[in-house]
């Protein structure tokens, strides 16, 4: 028999059936499906579709997501190792390739800063690390030349420099 921690998907709903008070065959009516099938569900003689277990989860009052990797507990491990797997090998191929980097003139603090970026784990190949560095690059230069403007921006008024104007009236 399995224990607390190793409850199944029959068990569970089985456990909550019971507990709301509910018939197999009142469960079968709300998700529209025969009686022994949800028997069936109940012994582990059946997997459920994605639409029994939505239906389960909306009559039951379980949360979708939770039921749903309750009956597929496979797919969970899988989701999980390919998250994994991604953001991990995407950050290391990339810090791996030295060509690329160097094509790129990637810097010591750029690449700190793009290991940060690693962490979050979203980062689907090593050249996304290109476009994602490309991308900050861009903005900051943008910034820098919007600050250069404002530096060197001339009065429409009287054709002065808004720094020297700011600096005689300092003085006044």
């Amino acid at each position: 028999m399995a224990t607390v921690k190793e409850r199944t998907f029959g068990q569970v709903i089985r456990e909550r059936r019971r507990q709301l008070g509910l018939t197999q065959r009142k469960v079968a009516e709300k998700i529209e499906a025969s009686t022994p099938y949800v028997g069936h569900l109940e012994a582990g003689k059946r997997h459920p579709s994605d639409k029994i277990v939505a239906r389960l989860a909306n009559v039951l009052g379980f949360e979708g997501r939770s039921l749903y990797f309750l009956a597929h507990p496979r797919a969970r491990a899988i989701l999980n190792e390919g998250k994994r797997r991604q953001a991990t090998s995407s950050w290391e191929t990339f810090r791996k390739d030295s060509r690329l980097r160097r094509l790129h003139a990637v810097t010591t603090k750029e690449m700190e800063m793009l290991s940060r970026v690693a962490m979050l784990g979203n980062v689907k190949s090593s050249r996304s690390f290109i476009y994602i560095l490309n991308t900050i690059r861009l903005t900051k230069r943008t910034e820098d030349a919007l600050l250069e403007r404002r530096q060197s921006a001339t009065c429409e008024r009287c054709g002065q420099s808004v720094k020297n104007r700011r600096r005689r009236s300092d003085l006044d």
